[in-house]
């Protein structure tokens, strides 16, 4: 008889994503368990019985974990996101344990995928250390062609409105968490306000987005993607040398001014969730005049990043995802943090205003090697937010999760996670 396994739960996605894969793990022999840390937390946790309310100051976190994993005598944890402060700690005393820490994040190959991973993720993940050539190794052995990404998001509306629902949870009903610390530097009220605005405007951000990309794919000049992120998020504080997108814009567009060809154009594009909480527009007119670049700098809040990639000459970044985007397309990648795709295959190496000078080209064999050991090893079908991509996400990870070992092991090892038929997904 093999061993119970106790899963423990701690923040998740916005949404009922972490309890729906809770149904499944107990429906198949598991004992789960969830820590709140918050009023959103436990609305979105509905079974009652295994949800453990944490209420004391933050600074206690790491003790009462200790307790809990040696109490509840867990196996398994389970987070999404590994930096924040809660589960950098949590990962820390898990791994001392030599548990397993399961990571989910959104997908390293957006926008129709999550990334599932054991112990880390982006720049804490094990593909920091892999090489292109022993990802290669543990292709030679398969022959499945793998289709191209569908050019969608797929959830952006349900996930605006999880997290406006989540932060009103939070925000109006405190109760007994009165002492809980969100882990941005933002209040849980501006939090709110900040999602239910963007909320609103979605249609005339929408209108907005699309006369302005018109211009631009219209426009008959060259130009440059500049990939920009929340500055807030995790992978940017986390694995940035900047502490603001500020800082970043400034090395941009200073590059961008010293290195490309005075007909070119630079057309900054923004994260899809960016709401307004830094003031980038300020901040990009202020660049603009000050390196002489009006009328070749542009702006464009969120949207779709398929047309504005078909006619890109380059793309640089922090370390966002979207950049896989444009090394699946061929075209030259500058990325200024850590990221999963650094490779030196494919990403170049110059200083920004070289860059924009003339970018070198990846080699795009190997970033589809490096892709395909991605769809056959971390990357699962589906998303957190809709109840489509929830159900095609579930199908899949539950498996992967009670699996002795971890995906990239599996590939390794010769035994590939199955894997649905990603055109029939996308569909």
């Amino acid at each position: 008889m093999r061993p119970v396994r106790r899963f423990l739960f701690l923040q998740g996605p916005h949404g009922p994503f972490f309890d729906r894969l809770g149904r499944l793990l107990r429906a198949a022999g598991a004992e789960t368990w969830r820590v709140g840390f918050n009023r959103g937390d436990e609305a979105f946790w509905f079974d009652r019985p295994s949800y453990i309310p944490f209420q004391a100051a933050p600074e206690t976190w790491p003790e009462t974990l200790d307790r809990l994993l040696e109490e509840r005598e867990i196996t398994d944890v389970v987070l999404y996101g590994d930096t924040r402060p809660v589960h950098a700690q949590a990962v820390a005393a898990a791994k001392a344990r030599t548990l397993t820490v399961h990571v989910f994040e959104e997908g390293y190959l957006r926008p129709w995928w999550v990334s599932y991973e054991r112990g880390g993720s982006n720049a804490n993940s094990r593909l920091m250390d892999k090489t292109v050539p022993e990802m290669q190794a543990a292709l030679a052995q398969l022959d499945l062609d793998l289709p191209d990404a569908p050019a969608h998001w797929g959830d952006m509306r349900h996930h605006v409105f999880y997290g406006m629902l989540y932060h009103w949870f939070v925000l109006s009903r405190p109760g007994r968490y009165r002492l809980y610390k969100p882990h941005r530097d933002v209040t849980v009220l501006k939090e709110f306000r900040l999602y239910l605005r963007r909320l609103v405007t979605m249609p005339f951000t929408a209108l907005e987005r699309r006369v302005r990309t018109h211009r631009i794919t219209t426009g008959g000049f060259p130009y440059h993607l500049c990939l920009m992120q929340l500055a807030h998020d995790a992978s940017f504080q986390a694995h940035s040398p900047f502490a603001t997108m500020t800082e970043f814009l400034e090395t941009v567009v200073a590059g961008f001014a010293a290195g490309a060809p005075s007909h070119h154009h630079l057309v900054l594009k923004a994260h899809p969730l960016e709401d307004g909480r830094a003031p980038i527009v300020q901040t990009i007119k202020r660049l603009t005049k000050e390196h002489g670049l009006e009328g070749r700098v542009h702006y464009l809040r969120g949207g779709k990043l398929a047309a504005l990639m078909n006619e890109a000459r380059s793309a640089i970044t922090v370390n966002s995802t979207a950049a896989q985007q444009a090394l699946w397309r061929g075209l030259p990648v500058l990325a200024l943090g850590r990221s999963v795709y650094s490779k030196p295959e494919f990403v170049s190496d110059q200083d920004p205003a070289a860059f924009f000078a003339e970018p070198t080209r990846p080699d795009s064999r190997a970033y589809r090697d490096y892709r395909h050991y991605l769809l056959e090893t971390s990357q699962v079908a589906g998303g957190f937010y809709s109840a489509r991509g929830r159900r095609q996400l579930l199908r899949q990870v539950v498996d992967m999760m009670l699996a002795e070992l971890d995906p990239y092991d599996r590939l390794e090892a010769g035994k590939p996670a199955p894997r649905q038929n990603l055109k029939l997904v996308s569909g």
